[in-house]
């Protein structure tokens, strides 16, 4: 890397600067990445040896990309770490908008200053982290947007003719030469904007308002698009999309290992709390098996895609229940509870789109479903399955549980309860702590009570006991234990 401190153009030749094009610049830096045996794009968990491996190949190649994925992705993650990838600094002729070359010089600015000073040229440093425009494509984009226009304003207050080149006013695309310049959502751009972008991806041409100007923008595109706009709203011009180089698939996390290791990443922001809130790792596992069943679930539009971004605000929502309960204890340290699983559904209803049948039962009843249906997929891979119909005689490892339920009126669980009267209630229940460590010996103490609620409200969904629910919290009571005593 050059010296930083150097401010002429001289100074930058005497010194041996080589100037290269930013996607050179990417390959290079890129292929000292693996040879060093770097991480490439951290944090991109799940990505490892698909979607990671076909960037990289899209680098070496030098392609312009389309990244091509549901909400949630992580594509616009994507494109802003490869700027790690660029070189820390490069020299700019001092005062040019367009980031000119000083061994380039594009503008009409930079070329004027350079025939005047020659070597005595100025020359400042653009860091990497300035090297980066973003352009969300909606509709009302215009072509003066991103290419340019003509500033009246420039031409009255410099005096000059509209045939002279100066009083053009540059849009975002020209201002981003040498820089990596992300278009998200693509398909929304109108088709006549799109067409102007096949001259800048091919020669570089850019025409505004009749001036052909020659401009050889030296850029990384990266754009991003969801299938599903696709069928909704534009597409992507087909001569475009054969300009494009490479287009890469994204997807969701294949496992909940994965998933949650993302959400913990992004969700790791939420450290300044008032309590320590301990989240058990089963509280974890369910919060993303709401997220994988959802994309299997009838009610829920699958084109549409459900973003990491529900889990992520959903363990946030997880979180703050239990703080805020700690909070009204005035504890200063509490562990989520299966109930807390309830708050996250304000986190779920806003972030799925529902098809007709999900609309007709309403986002808070698919809500509930899904948390549901997360419950029972994981309480059979800590516990034995319960028998629909079982023979006369035969023992079930529920039986003794069941019982408690029967003998008792009714247990209640506050939602606001302390974690004193918490642990107290739960204890009550003797055989669903010998349930617990018959079958979970290992489980960490801290982790048990979740554990024996879990219990619960798994044998609820598998129709074992009846919940219902108060103003306080909730109460679960034997099936038909009332029923039967009433008579």
């Amino acid at each position: 890397m050059m010296h930083t401190s150097i401010t002429t153009f001289g100074a930058l030749k005497a010194a041996g600067y080589q100037s290269k094009s930013i996607k050179n610049e990417l390959r290079d830096n890129l292929i000292s990445a693996l040879q060093e045996g770097k991480e490439t794009f951290p944090g991109m968990h799940g990505y490892e040896s698909t979607v990671i491996p076909q960037l990289e190949r899209a680098i070496l190649s030098k392609h312009n990309i389309n990244l091509l994925g549901l909400r949630g992705q992580g594509k616009t993650r994507i494109a802003r770490l490869l700027v790690n990838l660029l070189d820390e600094y490069i020299p700019v002729v001092a005062g040019s908008e367009m980031n000119d070359d000083p061994f380039h010089p594009m503008s009409r600015y930079a070329r004027d200053l350079m025939s005047e000073k020659g070597d005595d040229t100025p020359i400042t440093w653009l860091h990497r982290s300035e090297r980066f425009f973003e352009k969300l494509a909606t509709p009302d984009v215009t072509i003066a947007d991103l290419i340019g226009d003509i500033d009246p304003i420039k031409a009255a207050n410099l005096k000059l003719n509209y045939s002279d080149e100066r009083v053009i006013h540059f849009g975002m695309i020209p201002r981003a030469h040498r820089c990596i310049f992300v278009i998200n959502e693509l398909p929304d751009l109108q088709a006549r904007i799109q067409v102007a972008l096949f001259n800048i991806l091919e020669e570089g041409d850019i025409q505004i308002r009749g001036f052909k100007l020659r401009l050889p923008l030296d850029l990384q595109f990266v754009f991003t698009a969801n299938p599903e706009d696709y069928t909704n709203r534009g597409s992507i011009v087909t001569p475009l999309k054969d300009r494009i180089g490479s287009q890469i698939l994204t997807h969701y996390s294949m496992d909940i290992q994965t998933a949650k290791k993302i959400t913990q990443q992004e969700a790791g922001k939420l450290e300044h709390r008032t309590c320590s809130v301990h989240v058990p790792e089963l509280a974890k596992d369910i919060l993303e098996q709401i997220a994988f069943t959802a994309r299997e679930s009838e009610y829920i539009d699958h084109k549409s895609g459900v973003s990491a971004r529900m889990s992520i605000t959903a363990y946030e929502n997880l979180i703050s229940t239990a703080e805020r309960r700690a909070i009204m204890n005035k504890e200063h340290e509490t562990t989520v509870r299966f109930s807390d699983l309830m708050g996250m559904i304000p986190s779920i209803t806003g972030k799925v789109e529902l098809v007709y049948e999900g609309e007709q039962e309403g986002s808070y009843f698919v809500a509930n479903q899904l948390i549901s249906e997360a419950t029972k997929t994981l309480f059979l891979q800590y516990f034995p399955k319960i028998e629909k119909l079982k023979k006369e005689g035969q023992e079930t490892p529920y039986d003794e549980v069941l019982h408690w339920f029967f003998e008792a009126d009714a247990f209640e669980l506050s939602d606001e309860a302390s974690e004193e009267t918490y642990l107290s209630a739960m204890n009550d229940i003797e055989p669903l702590k010998k349930l617990l460590q018959k079958y979970q010996p290992k489980v960490a103490t801290i982790d048990t009570p979740f554990l024996m609620e879990f219990i619960l409200w798994a044998l609820v969904e598998l129709k074992q006991l009846s919940k219902k629910k108060t103003s306080n919290g909730m109460v679960f009571n034997d099936l038909y234990g009332n029923y039967i005593k009433g008579l």
